[in-house]
């Protein structure tokens, strides 16, 4: 088991260009931690600089406070699951997954016992026979964490594991990582693109963009109080909508004025931005989908759009809507009491009303795009 440290870590490719910049991230004994971030973000080459399989152009990287900038991967006791499988197509599945324990001249009796330990915990024991060419896209994964698993390493690096699974493939696969961590108990560090792996496998998550983190957080944290418009866009799905606003300051209290309605802040809200000396100005409101209320024929104190998609998602309904002021925003509504007359009314054209209370809202800098409430 081992803690990983990060410090003032950069990667400069020959051409100059810097695509990770200053990382700094302290990861805890058997903590698992997720990079995630769009593509091109830099959060594969950071796991890759962990693995060795980089170079560190700058800052200092320790595995159990062992500085490892310049050991070689094989000794820096970390097991890599690559998103390709990279297993040898012409051996069988027992000997893809004894073959790092042969490189290092382990006993025959314990390279067996390791293996077959492996392919119990990950349930592909009937397959140690059959070669990888002869499995499916979620065996062949599960052949490239017990490789991984045998080795016994004090820490995992997983570079987007799933992405190349069908989506009800990916969703059993993640719920077995899940139960794997608990069965096998070290430090994981995992890198996806998906938000929604994100979310569901990290104790921590740490949000990339540009070579840059932008925040670092649990799972919660991220979502209840995104650092700035970047955050709150990436995290959530459907994505949180965006509308321009402005703020009001009336002597120590606040409102947010959006599309002929007003809404009062809470108090603790007031009292944050009171702190930093915010006053009065444009701003960028952020509502996510699931934390409006629809409203079919009342207007009142309510923004007045028109629908132009919808999308059936079973449980709800997804509304892509138009504001007179010309912004897009997504409604999500439960269709369970939803009635016949109801659905056949959300059709494109028609028009119906929607609004939230204050205590959901997310106010960002239109300058900035760091948000006003994060502290």
């Amino acid at each position: 088991m081992a803690s990983v440290s990060l410090q003032h870590i950069k990667k400069v490719y020959d051409n100059k260009v810097e695509v990770v910049h200053d990382f700094n991230l302290e990861i805890k004994d058997k903590e698992f931690v997720v990079f995630v971030g769009p593509s091109g973000c830099g959060k594969s080459t950071t796991l890759r600089m962990i693995a060795g399989l980089e170079d560190i152009t700058g800052g200092t990287l320790k595995i159990n406070d062992r500085v490892v900038n310049d050991v070689e991967p094989k000794d820096r006791d970390i097991a890599m699951v690559f998103q390709n499988y990279a297993l040898y197509p012409h051996i069988t599945v027992y000997e893809n997954m004894a073959f790092p324990l042969r490189l290092r001249k382990m006993d025959k009796e314990e390279v067996h016992r390791r293996v077959c330990e492996a392919a119990d915990i990950l349930g592909i024991t009937e397959y140690l026979a059959r070669k990888p060419k002869a499995l499916s896209g979620g065996q062949r994964q599960r052949v490239a964490i017990g490789r991984a698993i045998v080795r016994d390493p004090a820490v995992f690096l997983m570079d987007e594991p799933l992405s190349n699974l069908d989506a009800k493939l990916r969703n059993q696969m993640r719920a077995e990582i899940i139960l794997l961590r608990k069965r096998i108990d070290t430090t994981f560090i995992y890198v996806t693109h998906d938000q929604t792996e994100a979310m569901t496998l990290g104790d921590r998550i740490v949000i990339m963009k540009d070579g840059y983190i932008q925040q670092v957080g649990t799972p919660q944290e991220v979502f209840d109080t995104p650092k700035n418009l970047f955050v709150a866009g990436f995290i959530g799905s459907p994505q949180m909508n965006f509308l321009q606003a402005k703020l009001i300051k009336n002597g120590g209290e606040y409102a947010v004025s959006v599309q002929g309605i007003t809404v009062p802040l809470e108090k603790k809200h007031s009292e944050i931005l009171n702190k930093k000396g915010v006053g009065s100005k444009d701003i960028t409101l952020g509502v996510r989908p699931e934390h409006t209320t629809v409203r079919f024929n009342d207007p009142t104190n309510a923004i007045e759009s028109t629908i132009t998609v919808n999308e059936m998602m079973g449980s709800e309904l997804h509304l892509h809507v138009a504001t007179a002021a010309g912004d897009q925003v997504i409604l999500r509504l439960p269709t369970v009491d939803l009635t016949d007359q109801t659905r056949a009314s959300l059709t494109a054209g028609n028009k119906l009303y929607f609004n939230f209370p204050s205590k959901v809202m997310h106010l960002f800098d239109n300058e900035t795009t760091d948000s006003l409430l994060f502290v």
